[in-house]
């Protein structure tokens, strides 16, 4: 099968076509951006360097892109099956180690924090030792709308998913994820159609199949799913509330390091 033919026909305009859009919308490429792909072995991150993989084929932006690959201690296993789907898509992956799976699984508490904080730098550090000036992660719009809802039930915080993300500790470094506007049901329509089959979850942490269903993650998944059956909208609004914020209705917000006191300041009850 051509599975770059398929994402552009048949899979343009649900999968290719918001790709698109989330570099234009957010100017997630610049002239002569050099951006390390991330592929963790998912399906996320396998579709989107497709879509890296065919917009190098005409892009008037003057950018090169190297499809990384880091193996945090993966079983051989799961690595081959990393490799062979890399094969099978004609990706050119370039792959590193880390023992960041043996590291964080000796800690005694926030293992899951912990790994996926070391696993964020080790990527910036081999792409920047490569010569990229920018990551590309797989999150989607999917996980964009569940990130949001995790950190107000979990962490009681209002915070989000940024399509775009400069790097505190790296300099001159990036985070972007155009697959930013790709729902994840279209991604499995993809995967299916064209009969792939991706890693799923390779975590240590995470090889009990009941744990990783029972995961915050997972439970807000299906909150978000079951409020979808009754109304519609209810993923499209939330995902909308990133960037429709009414301070007018808010007590107080944060911006770097200062947090704004709204209650103090007169305003006008409108309900």
């Amino acid at each position: 099968m051509d599975y770059q033919k398929e994402l552009i026909t048949t899979h343009r305009n649900k999968i290719f076509s918001p790709f698109l859009r989330a570099i234009k919308e957010y100017s997630l490429i610049e002239n002569n951006d050099k951006i390390a792909v991330c592929i963790s072995g998912g399906k996320d991150s396998f579709l989107m360097a497709l879509c890296f993989k065919e917009i190098l084929k005409y892009t008037e932006i003057p950018f090169e892109v190297v499809y990384l690959v880091m193996d945090p201690g993966y079983s051989k296993e799961h690595l081959d099956e990393i490799t062979t789907n890399a094969k099978k898509l004609d990706i050119p992956i370039t792959i590193f180690k880390s023992n960041i799976y043996k590291i964080s699984s000796e800690q005694e508490k926030n293992k899951c924090y912990i790994c996926a904080k070391m696993r964020r730098g080790a990527l910036y550090s081999k792409a920047q030792e490569l010569g990229c000036n920018k990551i590309a992660l797989g999150h989607h719009y999917d996980d964009a709308i569940e990130t949001f809802l995790m950190s107000i039930l979990y962490s009681g915080e209002v915070a989000g998913m940024r399509p775009i993300v400069k790097s505190d500790n790296y300099d001159n470094m990036s985070l972007i994820r155009p697959m930013y506007f790709v729902r994840e049901r279209d991604i499995i329509e993809y995967q299916k159609s064209c009969d792939l089959s991706f890693l799923k979850c390779a975590c240590f942490m995470t090889k009990d199949k009941a744990l990783c269903e029972s995961s915050k993650r997972q439970i807000v998944k299906k909150l978000i799913k079951d409020l979808d059956t009754d109304n519609e909208y209810v993923a499209k609004n939330i995902f909308r509330s990133q960037a429709n914020v009414n301070l007018n209705k808010l007590i107080s917000y944060k911006l770097k390091d200062k947090t704004y006191e709204l209650i103090k300041e007169e305003s006008v009850d409108d309900d």
